[in-house]
């Protein structure tokens, strides 16, 4: 049994973090300290309770901690960052948008680079542009500079002076120069690959003299279909500066990061700017922040997103003073290998920056604020005519849908989804690997699902009942008030046998489809319920039915890829994960790994002439 005030005694006066947990053995706080002893003493002295109401409910809820120490507070601040990260305790401040953004990779490591999608950057020798706050954005970007420029997308290995091989379609349609076939000279290549680094970075100007000047040229020339892809390129060209917009004079790379706040919740949002010119922005609410201090949100956003982003600009401007701002900076510098600094601009254009974005915050908040009351509104409209239709007692606040996924039995998986007020709740979300044995057996895959999802229901609720778990953090424990299944009679059937002999009442229906694979009616009391003339129920249905298809297709894809990707390198003595995903980035499949010599085989990063001798070996 954990004793709080014996632990307490054993704190040491060192830097660390400490993590605290309740009676499920959850971590729901992550935290750094300078003085382990001091800090964790703190949560538990009189003072304490006359913190915010989150504090408090923290407080209560605290069954024991643990501690790490660390050499240093700058450690502290690490291993806090990805903590967070990794459990999002309840009650640290998270980012609803924790993600990682968009970026294009020019593959700088490769003797004729690609431009690519990516959204993780390593230090691979490539070169990376962004960040970009919209996917569409990075597409676009891509699609109009292939575009400007012919550049390869295969991931074959291309060397000058190696093997030619007859080009691929791109070439016949323009969209490459085919250096596979030699038609490309590297240093004409190169060319092409400069330019379009000086269009990322918004070195516009010259490009467009260029091209005005060869439209002219061919025009006067009376070449006017080649003076027509000039002016297509000078589109195009345009068409990125759009999105480059010029905000500031300053050649550096900077973040400009405010925070507006209203009696409920805080929306922060940050731009990025590149040599001046804003590339993207991104925003991120954050939901019941009356009792928190802008600065304490701050802080919490740059332990998430600085944790985890994967560009370090030179400047980030804040509107306020932040706790651990030093700390910030060094770990920060060390990532980008060159000092970061952290600034709160006073006046001029800088301060001028960071207005504008406290505006766009602002503005953000309003319309989140608009969409949050319309898509209320929306919702219980859907959900009352669903009752409605179903003559049920009450509006079902939570929905869950079930659904099986398989290929002749094989990797046969099963998904549920949940729904409350109307939306999506995928915390709540589980998936289940249905037992080999059943097979090609969707009737019996669904009977074990349903049982398996209720017995821990009930198994919590036992505990619940006996003090052993809190409610709030059962993963089961809360039960719907309408289950719904994909499928028809024969599924909602067997939901309902399942749930008889567990003793539990819940309405079960069931949501079928047309030929034409579209939402077509629900199952209910054996009876089919045409909902087309119910706008606002069909879409609830459907986008309920969508959703549980589409979470069952991705797990049961991901148990596939993993019983069928199985690479032959995995068999070759010394190659392993890393050495295999080398190869064949570099090479591009395993015929061109066979051929490879071994001077060509120790090129590769990780591989040295031990690995190289043993791929040599196996394939002779």
């Amino acid at each position: 049994m954990f004793n709080i005030q014996e632990e307490l005694k054993k704190l040491p006066q060192s830097p660390g973090i400490y993590m605290m947990k309740n009676n499920a053995d959850e971590i729901i706080y992550v935290g750094k300290a300078k003085n382990l002893n001091n800090r964790v003493h703190s949560y538990f002295r009189e003072s304490s309770q006359k913190t915010s109401e989150k504090v408090r409910s923290l407080v209560a809820h605290i069954e024991e901690f643990e501690y790490i120490i660390t050499d240093s507070e700058k450690e502290a601040l690490l291993l806090e960052c990805n903590l967070i990260k990794k459990y999002r305790p309840k009650y640290n401040i998270l980012l609803k948008d924790d993600k990682n953004y968009p970026y294009i990779k020019i593959t700088m490591n490769e003797d004729f680079p690609r431009l690519i999608f990516t959204r993780n950057i390593a230090k691979d020798g490539c070169e990376y542009y962004g960040p970009f706050s919209e996917i569409g954005a990075v597409y676009e970007t891509l699609t109009l500079l292939r575009k400007l420029y012919p550049l390869r997308t295969c991931k074959r290995y291309i060397n000058e002076k190696g093997e030619k091989v007859r080009p691929c379609l791109n070439y016949q349609i323009g969209l490459c120069k085919a250096p596979c076939a030699g038609l490309i000279s590297k240093d004409e290549y190169d060319m092409y690959i400069k330019e379009a680094k000086n269009l990322l970075m918004g070195k516009n100007k010259d490009i467009l003299e260029d091209l005005n000047k060869e439209m002219l040229k061919e025009s006067e020339n009376l070449n006017y279909e080649l003076a027509a892809v000039y002016r297509d390129k000078i589109i195009a060209v345009k068409k990125i500066m759009e999105r480059q917009k010029m905000i500031s004079g300053s050649p550096e790379d900077e973040d400009f990061i405010n925070i507006f706040s209203d009696e409920n919740d805080s929306c922060i949002q940050v731009f990025f700017l590149r040599e001046g010119k804003i590339v993207g922005r991104e925003h991120f609410i954050v939901e019941n922040t009356s009792d928190i201090l802008s600065k304490d949100i701050i802080t919490s956003f740059f332990k998430q997103f600085y944790g985890g982003t994967a560009y370090i600009p030179k400047n980030i401007y804040i509107p306020c003073e932040i706790e651990e701002a030093e700390l910030f900076s060094q770990i920060l510098s060390a990532k980008r290998e060159n000092k970061v600094y952290i600034k709160i601009p006073q006046k001029g254009e800088k301060r001028d920056v960071l207005e504008f974005v406290y505006k766009n915050a602002k503005i953000t908040m309003e319309k989140f604020k608009t969409k949050l009351i319309v898509d209320k509104e929306m919702h219980l409209k859907s959900l009352e005519e669903l009752s409605e239709l179903l003559e049920l007692d009450n509006i079902p606040n939570r929905i869950e849908a079930f659904d099986i996924s398989n290929i002749q039995g094989v990797d046969s998986v099963g998904s549920l989804v949940v729904f409350e007020d109307g939306k999506n709740k995928n915390s709540d979300y589980r998936r289940f690997k249905i037992n080999e044995n059943i097979g090609n057996n969707d009737y019996e895959s669904i009977r074990e699902v349903v049982t398996r999802r209720f017995k821990h229901g009930l198994d919590e609720i036992e505990k619940i009942q006996k003090n052993q778990l809190e409610y709030s953090q059962g993963k089961f424990s809360v039960f719907p008030d309408l289950i719904m299944m994909d499928g028809g009679k024969g599924q909602v059937n067997i939901a309902i046998e399942v749930l008889d002999k567990l003793n539990i009442k819940i309405p079960i229906c069931g949501m079928v489809k047309d030929e034409n694979h579209e939402t077509r009616g629900i199952i209910y009391n054996g009876i089919e319920i045409n909902i087309k003339g119910y706008k606002n129920a069909m879409n609830l249905v459907t986008r309920i039915q969508d959703e549980v298809h589409r979470f069952a297709i991705s797990y049961h894809r991901t148990l596939r890829d993993k019983r069928i990707l199985h690479s032959i390198l995995e068999d070759i003595p010394f190659i392993g994960a890393t050495r295999r995903k080398e190869l064949l980035l570099r090479f591009g499949s395993v015929d061109n790994i066979k051929k490879a010599s071994l001077e060509e085989l120790i090129k590769t990063k990780s591989i040295d002439k031990k690995a190289a001798n043993s791929i040599i070996e196996f394939f002779k």
